[in-house]
């Protein structure tokens, strides 16, 4: 297993996580900042690349359907202007799509498409302006049930709905992206931010083959009680058999700190309590595991100091430079700065 933490030569290690008498000890010296700030459900994403003309890539857009017509999704496609490899372009797809196309602009769009073979862009999100859509996503992203903290301390029960989203992906976005930009299926990235992330190891378990590399940023572990560290890893590592993949998972060191929040907050409360079934350890821990399994090849980075919500782009661009090659740019400020996305 590949390990990396930039910018320092100590060894890799995660911050020292407790819970006792409902209090957490935290890392010390955690930026209260842009992290610190409550979340904006409302904040909506405004103008993105995908509304201007770029001088490297072609956007299009589309929504598709459930079949009995409650719940749509909007998917935007970019396509680089060069020619496309015999093969078809690889292909890097994206959860949040909303969120993620505001983290990309003509300067990153440049950079990929000069790649020797430069990738096609699959931004999977909402039909509304939201940047982050947190009941849809909920419901999409989670393999089972579970409890969601609230804005005022309580919780609501749902979830559930990944397998569902996986069929949509593969018998109608699929199809339907094919129309517009032929890809090659060997070379297919799923890439995903806590609750994504959460889909996009559920996606390595369940569906073998449907994409070679996984990227789960800040995977939420403690979804359900920690349920996908039980049985669903045990059945994969038990039945992989070989078949190749690539999986990346990054974690920001400042993650389920307490410096940077409000524990008079009735919101991260419930939190704290949710997150208990998932020690800080878990997603290296997992990265440990899974490197054992014959076929995969992993990397885990651990990112000082970052908190939740940064690691949204922290963890995008990291895994746009393991995968396509640009420069890492997992250091840079986002355009959405001082907002997290609802776990």
């Amino acid at each position: 297993m590949q390990t990396c933490r930039p910018h320092s030569r100590r060894p890799l290690r995660l911050a020292t996580f407790a819970i006792a008498a409902g209090l957490l000890c935290g890392l010390q010296g955690v930026p209260s900042t842009a992290a610190a700030q409550q979340r904006d459900p409302t904040r909506t994403i405004g103008e993105t690349v995908a509304d201007r003309v770029s001088r490297h890539y072609t956007f299009e857009r589309f929504e598709v359907a459930s079949a009995d017509g409650t719940r749509t999704w909007r998917v935007h496609v970019a396509r680089p202007k060069a020619p496309a490899p015999a093969a078809g372009y690889p292909a890097f797809w994206m959860l949040d799509g909303n969120a993620a196309l505001i983290e990309f602009d003509e300067a990153l769009l440049a950079e990929l498409a000069a790649r020797p073979v430069p990738h096609a862009l699959v931004f999977v999100g909402y039909p509304n302006a939201l940047r982050i859509d947190s009941e849809a996503r909920t419901r999409d992203y989670t393999p089972f049930a579970g409890e969601r903290p609230q804005r005022d301390g309580t919780t609501v029960s749902g979830g559930g709905g990944a397998d569902a989203l996986l069929e949509v992906i593969e018998r109608q976005i699929r199809p339907e992206l094919e129309q517009r930009v032929t890809t090659d299926p060997t070379q297919q990235t799923l890439w995903g931010h806590s609750l994504a992330g959460l889909f996009a190891l559920h996606t390595l378990y369940t569906r073998s083959g449907a994409f070679d590399t996984y990227a789960a940023g800040s995977p939420s572990l403690w979804w359900g009680d920690g349920a996908l560290l039980g049985a669903p890893e045990q059945r994969f590592v038990a039945n992989n058999a070989g078949r190749p993949a690539r999986v990346l998972i990054g974690l920001g060191e400042g993650e389920r700190q307490v410096a940077h929040r409000d524990l008079s907050d009735p919101r991260v409360q419930v939190h704290l309590r949710r997150i208990e079934a998932a020690p800080p350890d878990s997603a290296e821990k997992l990265a440990q595991r899974l490197s054992a399994v014959d076929g995969l090849q992993v990397s885990y980075r651990e990112f000082p100091r970052l908190t939740h919500g940064p690691m949204f782009r922290a963890s995008l661009m990291w895994a746009l430079h393991m995968v396509t090659g640009i420069a890492d740019h997992s250091d840079t400020p986002s355009r959405a700065e001082g907002v997290e996305p609802v776990r």
